[in-house]
């Protein structure tokens, strides 16, 4: 097959994936979408939940193992929407809709890459994956398939990217903070008010610095980005209850910062989860390298991936730019589709994952 020829089969298929609604916990019908083509394309693919994934037909367990790996999930539309966003139109060589940017270019590449590479014996083993619940980090996404498949050595996921290799990702715990105070008549000054106990430790969020600062993610960030209290304007509130959005660079585990602002706040703090942590990928890593020698540049990502729930090392290289993504009137370049399969082909083709 052409370039041309992988090319038209990635359109088609992202069309169809377009058009195909499939928001996060509800990618069923994509997932049958994904399943087919990998059958249509010789495979034999496995499905959990709405996971779908195939093994290169030369595995061999003496070598290391490359994972390629995007998901089929979206958020919701937002309202400001111009076009219908199922609707995958092609307009002056971009394909508008839901998900074409994020990820359903990097999905259709990789597996088009995929099929490419596994028609001759690597010097790694090959998986494909196209996960589920990516967007909501979900129990049922790729932390569930992960144990399913073979030893993975490496990864490389098909975020946005503008094709350049983000090598290190921030983390992200979500707090929520709880403030107490004391209820009472607003007109005689009674009680304790649980909003200006808040309104300290945001404050001291505001100002505070962590101080070990990234060359490539920059510093920990913290922002309160939600916040709820009083039931009605002459009732001094008992209870105040705000969201903390923190992004972990690599120097910071998320058990470590949340344990210090326990230290530091008033309020009652519960973490939704741990287990979203920073990641990185050595910059001697042979795949990086290769990345660099074909011009592109290593950058570190402020947005979160299913990188945060891979044990080993990845880096994210996808077509596309970041800034498309959950926006209104979303799209892809057909040409940064084609250009993103022969970047994938001349950059693992016959080369070394690891050592």
């Amino acid at each position: 097959m052409t370039q041309n020829d992988y090319l038209d089969q990635a359109v088609g298929l992202l069309r169809r994936l377009v058009a195909t609604p499939s928001v996060s916990r509800d990618e069923a019908a994509a997932a049958s979408i994904v399943e087919e083509a990998l059958c249509r394309y010789g495979f034999e693919p496995r499905r959990e939940a709405n996971n779908v994934w195939a093994v290169s037909p030369h595995y061999d367990d003496r070598k290391p193992t490359l994972l390629l790996n995007a998901h089929i999930d979206t958020v919701k539309p937002v309202p400001s929407w111009t076009r219908d966003p199922f609707s995958p139109g092609i307009v002056d060589g971009r394909l508008y809709g839901l998900g074409s940017n994020d990820c359903g270019g990097g999905l259709v590449a990789l597996m088009q890459a995929f099929r490419h590479l596994s028609q001759a014996v690597q010097p790694y083993n090959l998986v494909y994956l196209a996960s589920a619940e990516e967007e909501v980090s979900g129990q049922n996404g790729v932390s569930l398939v992960l144990p399913l498949l073979p030893r993975v050595d490496m990864a490389v996921v098909g975020e946005p990217t503008g094709m350049q290799p983000a090598v290190a990702e921030k983390g992200l715990m979500v707090v929520d903070a709880v403030a107490r105070g004391r209820s009472g008549h607003a007109a005689r000054g009674e009680g304790v008010n649980a909003i200006y106990v808040a309104l300290d430790d945001i404050q001291w969020l505001r100002s505070y610095r962590f101080g070990k600062v990234s060359p490539l993610l920059g510093p920990t960030l913290v922002a309160v980005t939600i916040v709820n209290a009083g039931t009605q304007h002459n009732v001094v509130p008992d209870e105040c209850r705000f969201t903390i959005d923190i992004r972990t660079n690599e120097y910071y585990r998320n058990e470590d910062v949340f344990n210090f602002l326990k230290t530091k706040m008033k309020s009652e703090l519960h973490a939704r989860s741990f287990r979203l942590s920073s990641s990185c990928i050595a910059v001697d890593n042979p795949v990086v390298r290769r990345c660099v020698g074909m011009g592109m540049t290593p950058f570190g990502s402020p947005t979160l991936s299913d990188q945060a729930l891979m044990p080993f090392p990845s880096l994210k290289l996808g077509p596309g730019d970041s800034a498309r993504s959950h926006s209104a009137d979303e799209y892809i370049c057909i040409k940064e589709i084609g250009e993103a399969i022969s970047t994938y082909i001349g950059l693992l083709d016959g080369k070394e994952i690891s050592g």
